[in-house]
């Protein structure tokens, strides 16, 4: 017979088993032994921004700082024209997105701001001091102002003021498929850099996942044209149980599919870092049809084990990994259309 002192000896016995399998299910939950911090990020440009993200994870640092630490590099640089340095659209203005998410699902983004250097940690104020997700034009700017940002001289620089004289000789709109690539843009004054954007994902010790995008979109675009980076899950999106993805090439394709969640969904369902870009590629390839061959998509991956992998519409796309054992590492990926890896 089944008695009451059996009863709460059997239910004791199942608590304290319940207890050990929380306690077994929080362990494991921590990253597997031998993983380390690691940061990727689009592009060649990648290398000079992985290494401002390293300072901080190789320290023991949060994902969070080191993304925004990242790309501020990149904003800095006037050489790859993400930034202050960017060339502008067909109005002749700078214009600048960027956003931001950290390993709880904050969010924030800034939307065709002006005369700010550093979007990316204006996005980042919205986050942690607003509401709100998105601020846009000059909403964004008085935000900025407010919290302490110096409005920069409204003045193109050098070679962005001479590309845009020469553009405007023809005033023809035709984005150059990797163009965010130096090495790949042509040398013809007016061609270089017509778009730029640097997207990072970062893996800290604690095994929390955090990212960033920062562009200064389409050079010569419509005043108000707003492509994906400052957009969540579409250029950015990280799902802390499951990994964190950013976007490059054409934003309004992108936007079409969701792209950066729809690559976490698929990693969700268990594919790698490379297949799960790839089923979104392969999405917007079916979607695009002929037109497809004039555009670049790409997306870089890191899931929760520190795995990585990209893949891009077009050959020619690279990203950018730094870890540990291999600081400074340039990777090409494989494409829809020329499948070289």
């Amino acid at each position: 017979m089944y008695s009451r002192r059996k009863f709460i000896a059997s239910t004791t016995v199942a608590a304290a088993a319940l207890s050990t399998g929380f306690k077994r299910l929080i362990a494991a939950e921590k990253l597997p032994a031998g993983i380390k911090p690691i940061v990727i990020s689009t592009w060649d440009e990648g290398l000079n921004a992985n290494q401002g993200a390293w300072e901080i994870l190789n320290k023991g640092g949060r994902a969070l700082d080191a993304v925004e630490a990242g790309v501020m590099v990149t904003e800095n640089s006037q050489n790859c024209c993400v930034g202050l340095g960017a060339n502008p659209d067909r109005d002749g203005f700078v214009t600048l997105d960027a956003s931001i998410m950290d390993e709880n699902f904050n969010c924030g983004s800034v939307a065709a701001i002006e005369r700010i250097k550093h979007p990316i940690s204006v996005a980042r104020k919205v986050m942690e001091k607003t509401p709100h997700v998105m601020l846009v034009g000059q909403g964004a700017q008085q935000f900025a102002v407010s919290q302490g940002f110096k409005l920069e001289p409204l003045k193109l620089s050098d070679d962005a003021e001479k590309t845009y004289k020469n553009w405007l000789k023809t005033s023809e709109y035709k984005p150059i498929v990797n163009i965010e690539n130096q090495k790949a843009a042509p040398a013809k004054l007016g061609d270089k850099y017509n778009h730029d954007t640097i997207g990072m994902v970062a893996l800290d010790a604690n095994g929390n996942l955090s990212g960033s995008c920062t562009t200064s979109g389409m050079a010569f675009k419509m005043r108000g044209r707003l492509g994906d980076s400052p957009i969540i899950g579409a250029g950015l999106y990280v799902d802390n149980e499951v990994g964190a993805v950013t976007a490059t090439g054409q934003g309004e394709d992108v936007i079409r599919v969701a792209g950066s969640h729809s690559v976490v969904e698929f990693m969700r369902q268990g594919l790698s870092p490379r297949e799960a870009c790839k089923k979104v590629v392969e999405r917007v390839a079916k979607i695009k049809g002929a037109k497809a061959k004039d555009i670049q998509v790409a997306f870089i991956a890191l899931n929760k084990n520190g795995e990585h992998g990209a893949y891009a519409l077009q050959k020619g796309f690279t990203y950018s990994v730094c870890d540990k054992n291999n600081q400074k590492q340039l990777l090409k990926t494989s494409s829809y259309f020329d499948n070289e890896l």
